[in-house]
């Protein structure tokens, strides 16, 4: 148990191992199987509210174990535990888009959340190997994350327009004002609205500060219409 726990370890996570395999894999899968029950889930009210409350659970049960890890292990540090990164905030989202269903933030969290968890996945920015608890909290959180939104779109019936992409980057634009304030204040670098990570990152071929700032919005923008497109020929058919 102090091994799954125990913030000092000996091996870190590696990219691409098996266990970071089984996690894209179980992304995939269970992506699949809701797209592929889609229909009967829809005519089950107690389906329905069995992965609501399922992936409400993965979203916050992991991340209250998180603070609790933190404080029992003395680790709080405002400048780098407060949920102010991009899935952090998009999980937070998500919370209560599930609870309120509110078709807002089903956009916000479809685009930038979708957008970000997807690139965590891939490139985890993570140290802590399987099967610690961080393991287990990176992967479940970003997989609920992606999930939600999916759901809501399969099984609720949402959907989005060209609409969403405007309102999405309204929001990220006002979110880099109020992290960046956080950030001077702090003198912390969250969302790297500040500098560059010190390891080698995506980032790395964006240019200098700010110039990568500028690049990120354009690339947010880009992306974000891609996923649109899919929701607006399906209404034009």
């Amino acid at each position: 148990m102090r091994s799954f726990l125990n913030p000092k370890i000996s091996q870190h996570f590696s990219a691409y191992s098996p266990s970071h395999i089984a996690a894209l894999v179980t992304l995939v899968m269970s992506a699949v199987l809701l797209y592929r029950y889609r229909h009967k889930i829809r005519r089950q009210p107690r389906a329905v509210q069995t992965i609501r409350y399922a992936l409400l659970a993965c979203l916050v049960v992991p991340e209250c174990f998180l603070f609790f890890w933190y404080a029992a292990e003395d680790l709080w540090d405002p400048q780098y535990t407060l949920p102010l990164e991009l899935c952090s905030i998009s999980q937070l989202l998500a919370i209560a888009m599930l609870i309120s269903r509110s078709r807002l933030l089903y956009q916000i969290v479809f685009l930038a959340g979708i957008g970000g968890a997807m690139q965590a996945m891939l490139t985890p920015d993570l140290i802590y190997p399987f099967p610690h608890f961080r393991f287990f909290h990176f992967f479940i959180v970003h997989m609920a994350i992606i999930l939600a939104p999916l759901y809501l779109t399969w099984v609720g019936g949402c959907r989005l327009t060209w609409k969403s992409v405007g309102i999405t980057m309204i929001f990220l634009n006002i979110l880099v004002v109020l992290v960046g304030g956080v950030d001077y204040w702090l003198d912390a670098n969250y969302m790297f609205l500040r500098h560059k990570p010190e390891a080698a990152s995506l980032l790395d071929i964006l240019g200098p500060y700010p110039a990568y700032l500028i690049a990120e919005e354009a690339i947010a923008a880009c992306i974000f219409s891609l996923m649109v497109l899919p929701f607006v020929i399906s209404k034009r058919r």
